[in-house]
Protein backbone atom coordinates (compact mmCIF):
# COMPACT_ATOMS: atom_id res chain seq x y z
CA UNK A 1 0.00 0.00 0.00
CA UNK A 2 3.18 2.34 0.50
CA UNK A 3 3.69 2.32 -3.29
CA UNK A 4 0.58 3.70 -4.36
CA UNK A 5 0.78 6.31 -1.56
CA UNK A 6 3.96 7.11 -3.48
CA UNK A 7 2.68 7.47 -6.40
CA UNK A 8 0.12 9.20 -5.33
CA UNK A 9 2.29 11.79 -3.14
CA UNK A 10 4.67 12.34 -6.41
CA UNK A 11 2.21 12.98 -8.72
CA UNK A 12 0.38 15.56 -6.74
CA UNK A 13 3.41 16.96 -5.89
CA UNK A 14 4.43 17.16 -9.29
CA UNK A 15 1.04 18.63 -10.58
CA UNK A 16 1.07 21.23 -7.85
CA UNK A 17 4.40 22.27 -8.88
CA UNK A 18 3.45 22.65 -12.24
CA UNK A 19 1.03 25.61 -11.20
CA UNK A 20 3.59 27.40 -9.27
CA UNK A 21 5.78 26.99 -12.49
CA UNK A 22 2.85 28.41 -14.83
CA UNK A 23 2.24 31.26 -11.85
CA UNK A 24 5.41 32.40 -12.17
CA UNK A 25 4.97 32.22 -16.02
CA UNK A 26 2.06 34.27 -15.88
CA UNK A 27 3.70 36.85 -13.19
CA UNK A 28 6.69 37.48 -16.17
CA UNK A 29 4.34 37.09 -18.94
CA UNK A 30 1.21 39.20 -18.62
CA UNK A 31 0.82 42.65 -19.82
CA UNK A 32 -0.97 44.63 -16.80
CA UNK A 33 -1.58 43.80 -13.04
CA UNK A 34 -4.50 42.38 -12.59
CA UNK A 35 -3.78 39.62 -15.50
CA UNK A 36 -0.74 39.01 -13.05
CA UNK A 37 -2.60 38.95 -9.86
CA UNK A 38 -5.09 36.60 -11.42
CA UNK A 39 -2.22 34.22 -12.52
CA UNK A 40 -0.68 34.00 -9.74
CA UNK A 41 -3.83 33.61 -6.62
CA UNK A 42 -4.92 30.92 -8.98
CA UNK A 43 -2.04 28.87 -9.67
CA UNK A 44 -0.69 29.34 -6.24
CA UNK A 45 -3.61 28.25 -4.38
CA UNK A 46 -4.21 25.21 -6.61
CA UNK A 47 -0.74 24.17 -6.41
CA UNK A 48 -0.39 24.29 -2.92
CA UNK A 49 -3.61 22.46 -2.53
CA UNK A 50 -2.13 19.91 -4.65
CA UNK A 51 0.65 19.99 -2.93
CA UNK A 52 -0.74 19.40 0.67
CA UNK A 53 -3.34 17.13 -0.73
CA UNK A 54 0.04 15.00 -1.93
CA UNK A 55 1.48 14.88 1.22
CA UNK A 56 -1.14 14.02 3.47
CA UNK A 57 -0.69 10.31 2.26
CA UNK A 58 2.78 10.42 3.79
CA UNK A 59 1.81 12.15 7.39
CA UNK A 60 1.32 9.80 10.58
CA UNK A 61 -1.05 11.60 12.39
CA UNK A 62 -4.23 13.46 12.23
CA UNK A 63 -2.39 16.43 14.44
CA UNK A 64 -0.72 17.28 11.37
CA UNK A 65 -2.19 16.64 8.80
CA UNK A 66 -4.86 19.10 10.52
CA UNK A 67 -1.92 21.96 10.45
CA UNK A 68 -1.31 21.43 7.01
CA UNK A 69 -5.06 21.54 6.25
CA UNK A 70 -4.99 24.74 8.29
CA UNK A 71 -1.94 27.02 6.76
CA UNK A 72 -3.65 26.37 3.43
CA UNK A 73 -6.68 27.34 4.90
CA UNK A 74 -5.14 30.81 6.01
CA UNK A 75 -3.13 30.69 2.78
CA UNK A 76 -6.55 30.60 0.80
CA UNK A 77 -7.73 33.75 2.91
CA UNK A 78 -4.20 35.33 3.02
CA UNK A 79 -4.32 35.17 -0.90
CA UNK A 80 -8.10 36.72 -1.44
CA UNK A 81 -7.55 39.37 0.78
CA UNK A 82 -4.53 41.03 -1.03
CA UNK A 83 -5.19 40.33 -3.86
CA UNK A 84 -8.70 41.65 -3.41
CA UNK A 85 -6.51 45.08 -1.40
CA UNK A 86 -4.49 45.03 -4.65
CA UNK A 87 -7.04 44.81 -6.80
CA UNK A 88 -8.93 47.65 -6.17
CA UNK A 89 -5.55 50.17 -5.14
CA UNK A 90 -5.36 49.07 -8.96
CA UNK A 91 -8.93 50.00 -10.30
CA UNK A 92 -8.90 53.62 -7.90
CA UNK A 93 -5.89 54.43 -9.64
CA UNK A 94 -3.82 54.36 -6.29
CA UNK A 95 -0.97 53.01 -7.09
CA UNK A 96 1.47 54.21 -4.84
CA UNK A 97 1.61 51.37 -2.96
CA UNK A 98 1.25 48.54 -6.08
CA UNK A 99 4.53 47.91 -7.10
CA UNK A 100 5.57 48.03 -10.62
CA UNK A 101 6.63 44.34 -12.05
CA UNK A 102 7.27 45.49 -15.65
CA UNK A 103 10.48 46.95 -15.06
CA UNK A 104 11.64 43.56 -13.21
CA UNK A 105 10.21 41.47 -15.72
CA UNK A 106 12.09 43.18 -18.87
CA UNK A 107 15.21 43.17 -16.73
CA UNK A 108 14.97 39.18 -16.34
CA UNK A 109 14.65 38.65 -19.90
Amino acid sequence: MSGVADIFTMALVSAGGFFFFAGVIGLLRFPDACTRLHALTKADNLGLGLVILGLLPQIGSIQLALKLMVIWFLVLLASATCSQLIGRAIRRGDRSNVPDLTDAAEESR
